[in-house]
C-alpha cells in the first residue's frame, strides 16, 4: 500500500520519530488524565450528573485555554520549542500528582478544578509546540503525510490512554486517583523523551530571551495582531476558510459528545459501571474512525484538495449523523461515533496541512495557538447549547437536527467558495 510505503519513508527521519514519541506519550497521558477527570465528575455514584453540570465542568477545564492560548503562541515564537516540551511535561506530571492527591482526599470541588486547570493550561504550550515543530523534522514533500500520521497517532494515543484508564477504573474500586497518577507517570515519560532532541532542533530560528511580563503582554497583542494580518492576506485565504470550517465542526463534535455522555450515563445503562463501559466502547469506536481518517485522508486530500475533502467530510456528517443519531439506540450510536471520528479527524488533518503549508514559520506558533483557542471556545459553546437543549436522558431530536444543519452549511459554503 502507498500509505504504508510513505509511512516507512517518513519514519526513517530520526528526529521525526523522536518528536512523534513525545507526542504519543504526552497525548496518551492526556487521555488517561481526562478520563480520570471525567469518571470523577460524571460517573461517580454519589453524583447526579446533568447536561448543565457537564457543560460547567467543560467550561472550567477548557475556557482557560482561550486565555492561555494567545500567550502560548507568542511565547512559542520566543522560546525554544524543545524546552517547552521538556518543562511543560514535567510541570504537568507534578500538577497531575497534586490532582490525584486532592481526589483521594475528598477536597472541595473548586480546589480539584484549580489543580486540573493548571494541567490543562500547560497543555496549550505542549500541543501547540508539537504542531509548530513538525515542519522542522520532515521535508516539505512529506508534510501532508506527517500531518496525517503525527496528530492522528497522537489522537489514537489519547484514545489508547483513555482505554487504559477505563480498564484501571473498572478493575479497581474507587480508583480515580490511581488513574490520574498513571497519567502523571506518562507525562514524566514524555519529559524524558523530549530530552533526546537537541535544544535548538525544533526552532524557532530567532529566540528572544527572558521577556518581562509587561513585554509579554504587549508582545502578545502585537504578535496576535500581526498573526491575524498574516492569516488575512490573500495568499492565506484558504487557511482562514479551513480554520473557520474546522471550528464549526468542533462545535458539532462538542454538542454530540455531551449527548453521548448523557446517553451512556442514563439511557443506555442501568448503573454507573455499565455506563462507563459503554462510554469506553464509544471512545474506542471513535478512535477507530480517527485511524481510518489517517489512512484515507492523504489519498482523498491529494485527489480532491484539502478544502474539498473538508467539504466532503462535513457533507457526509450532515447526511449520516441524523440517520444514525435519531434512533438514540446503542448500535447506531456507536456507528455514528465511528463516522464522526473519521470525518472530524479527516477534516483536522486537512486543516493542519493547509495552515502549515501556507503560514510562514515565524507565525506558526501564534496561528496554531489561535487555532487551539477557536477549538476550545467552540467545544465549550457547544456544551452550553447542549445543556439548554438536552433532556436528562440525552434524547434530543432538535439537537441532532441542528448539528446536521451546521454540517450541511459548512459543506455548501466550502463548495461555493471553491467554485469562485
Amino acid at each position: 500500500m502507498a500509505v504504508v510505503r510513505d509511512l516507512r519513508v517518513l519514519l526513517r527521519f530520526r528526529n521525526f520519530r523522536r518528536l512523534l514519541a513525545v507526542r504519543l506519550l504526552s497525548q496518551g497521558a492526556d487521555g488517561v488524565y481526562q478520563v480520570g477527570l471525567a469518571t470523577y465528575v460524571v460517573f461517580s455514584p454519589e453524583r447526579q450528573t446533568s447536561p448543565a453540570a457537564i457543560a460547567s465542568a467543560m467550561a472550567v477545564l477548557l475556557l482557560p485555554y482561550s486565555l492561555v492560548g494567545p500567550f502560548a503562541g507568542v511565547l512559542l515564537d520566543r522560546w525554544r520549542r524543545r524546552q517547552v516540551l521538556v518543562h511543560g511535561n514535567l510541570l504537568r506530571a507534578l500538577t497531575a500528582t497534586v490532582t490525584a492527591v486532592l481526589i483521594a482526599g475528598q477536597v472541595p470541588v473548586w480546589l480539584f478544578y484549580a489543580s486540573a486547570l493548571c494541567v490543562t493550561a500547560v497543555n496549550r504550550f505542549v500541543l501547540a509546540g508539537l504542531s509548530a515543530a513538525l515542519p522542522r523534522v520532515v521535508d516539505t514533500e512529506r508534510l501532508v503525510m506527517a500531518n496525517s500520521l503525527s496528530p492522528t497517532a497522537g489522537t489514537l494515543a489519547a484514545v489508547v490512554g483513555g482505554g487504559l484508564a477505563f480498564v484501571v477504573r473498572l478493575g479497581v474500586s474507587d480508583s480515580d486517583a490511581t488513574v490520574v497518577m498513571l497519567g502523571a507517570a506518562l507525562y514524566l515519560c514524555a519529559m524524558l523523551a523530549s530530552l533526546r532532541m537537541a535544544p535548538d532542533l525544533l526552532g524557532p530560528d530567532r529566540v528572544w530571551a527572558g521577556p518581562r511580563v509587561g513585554d509579554v503582554l504587549r508582545g502578545t497583542a502585537r504578535g496576535l495582531a500581526s498573526g491575524v494580518r498574516h492569516l488575512a492576506e490573500p495568499a492565506r485565504r484558504e487557511a482562514a476558510r479551513a480554520l473557520a470550517a474546522m471550528t464549526l465542526m468542533r462545535f458539532c463534535y462538542g454538542a454530540l459528545t455531551v449527548l453521548v455522555l448523557m446517553l451512556c450515563r442514563y439511557a443506555w445503562s442501568s448503573d454507573t459501571e455499565q455506563g462507563l463501559a459503554l462510554l469506553g466502547l464509544a471512545v474506542a469506536v471513535s478512535g477507530a474512525g480517527f485511524f481510518a481518517a489517517a489512512l484515507v485522508t492523504p489519498w482523498a486530500a491529494g485527489r480532491l484538495g484539502p478544502i474539498r475533502w473538508i467539504a466532503v467530510c462535513a457533507g457526509a456528517a450532515a447526511v449520516l449523523e441524523p440517520l444514525l443519531g435519531l434512533t438514540f439506540s446503542e448500535v447506531p450510536g456507536l456507528v455514528a461515533a465511528f463516522v464522526l471520528g473519521l470525518v472530524t479527524q479527516g477534516a483536522k488533518i486537512a486543516t493542519d496541512t493547509v495552515v502549515q503549508s501556507s503560514v510562514d514559520d515565524a507565525f506558526r506558533g501564534r496561528i496554531f495557538s489561535v487555532y487551539d483557542v477557536l477549538f476550545n471556545v467552540a467545544f465549550v459553546g457547544a456544551a452550553g447549547v447542549a445543556a439548554v437543549m438536552l433532556p436528562p436522558d440525552g434524547r434530543s431530536v432538535p439537537l441532532v437536527i441542528t448539528v446536521a444543519g451546521v454540517y450541511g452549511v459548512i459543506a455548501m459554503t466550502l463548495i461555493r467558495f471553491d467554485h469562485q
